[in-house]
């Protein structure tokens, strides 16, 4: 903001940031709606962040709903702005940053890369094919690679921008944290599940050897989805079904971490 007001940016700077506001305030009336507990809700030049540790714990159509609520106030914004351009006594001038970062920050954050919208809905996408860790995992690497290769081309493509190519980079650390901390995350979203049961409805079943570690059995898990697992002995051709709770009730409170599951059906 003290650059902005002596280089004469001023106006763009206070055009940025209410249109982020309005975004992450779209984010904050979804997830008010769901009842979610939100952390903070921070605000940055490029964008903005809404904390909360309920990603990974409600249903997909949920988590998409709260997600895309931030770019669907981009075309409340090109509503208004249409309505301003029909007033006289607004200058052309903020007319025209009002239309150019609206659609900029809104292309932005649509990009496919974790943690951006795009990233999210990306990560949802994955999430109804594959297992929460899997899907997570995909994910952040994918981003990784959209990262880099963003960079490569405004290095050698694209006319040179500063400004972009420190926020690409920034992106590209933040994943870079994001993946040395995924079994931590993944923990969580087990532990999520554990302290939070009701906010899964849907039953899917999860076939397993009983000679598969406990904590390979959590990574067939999906996200909005509970399961009860089936533990094939093959020998004896049995089959028993355990109750998913059961399992991280073994996993959590027994600090059982690496016997076969068919050690602990008992």
């Amino acid at each position: 903001m003290f650059v902005s007001f002596f280089t004469g940016t001023f106006l763009e700077l206070a055009i940025i940031l209410l249109i982020v506001f309005i975004h992450e305030f779209g984010h904050y009336l979804a997830a008010y709606y769901y009842k979610w507990r939100i952390d903070t809700i921070a605000l940055w030049v490029f964008g903005g962040v809404m904390k909360t540790d309920e990603y990974g714990t409600r249903k997909i159509f949920e988590e998409f709903v709260v997600t895309i609520a931030g770019p669907l106030q981009h075309l409340i914004i090109y509503l208004c702005i249409i309505g301003l351009s029909l007033q006289s006594f607004i200058p052309e001038v903020i007319i025209f940053l009002l239309f150019y970062y609206n659609t900029i920050i809104l292309l932005f954050n649509l990009l496919p890369i974790w943690p951006l919208d795009g990233g999210k809905l990306f990560f949802l996408l994955n999430s109804i094919f594959f297992p929460y860790r899997q899907a997570y995992e995909q994910t952040i690497l994918f981003s990784m690679i959209m990262c880099l290769m963003l960079i490569i081309m405004h290095l050698f493509l694209w006319p040179f921008n500063l400004s972009s190519l420190l926020i690409i980079s920034f992106l590209l650390i933040e994943n870079g944290k994001d993946w040395q901390q995924r079994y931590y995350v993944f923990i969580r979203f087990l532990l999520q599940r554990y302290e939070q049961p009701k906010n899964i409805q849907q039953l899917t079943p999860i076939i397993v050897s009983k000679n598969l570690p406990l904590k390979q059995v959590f990574q067939k898990f999906y996200q909005g989805k509970k399961h009860l697992i089936h533990v094939i002995d093959p020998l004896n051709d049995q089959t028993i079904i355990m109750n998913e709770r059961d399992c991280l009730r073994l996993y959590f409170d027994k600090k059982y971490l690496q016997q076969p599951i068919g050690e602990l059906m008992t």
